[in-house]
């Protein structure tokens, strides 16, 4: 990849076998994270479709005997701030 010149910023083509690891389209939200000194990673960050059925799939994957205490979370919250 070569780094280009883009009005007062700097530009990198993604190359097709990455577009297509990453499934990525035109229009679609990318993040990229320093990965080293010289490496970096590109994600691509999932829609709001996918983010729900990923908050769907957690459901259930509590421990059985997990118990919501809303006044221990109060608490919590109370000693953070």
């Amino acid at each position: 990849m070569q780094v280009s010149k883009w009005g007062n910023s700097l530009a990198i083509r993604i190359p097709a076998s990455v577009t297509e690891a990453l499934q990525l389209k035109e229009g679609d939200d990318i993040e990229v994270v320093v990965a080293d000194t010289r490496m970096f990673a590109i994600r691509r960050q999932p829609s709001r479709d996918e983010l729900l059925a990923q908050l769907k799939a957690y459901r259930g994957r509590l421990p059985a005997d997990f118990i919501f205490d809303r006044d221990e979370a109060n608490e919590r919250e109370t000693e953070l701030s």
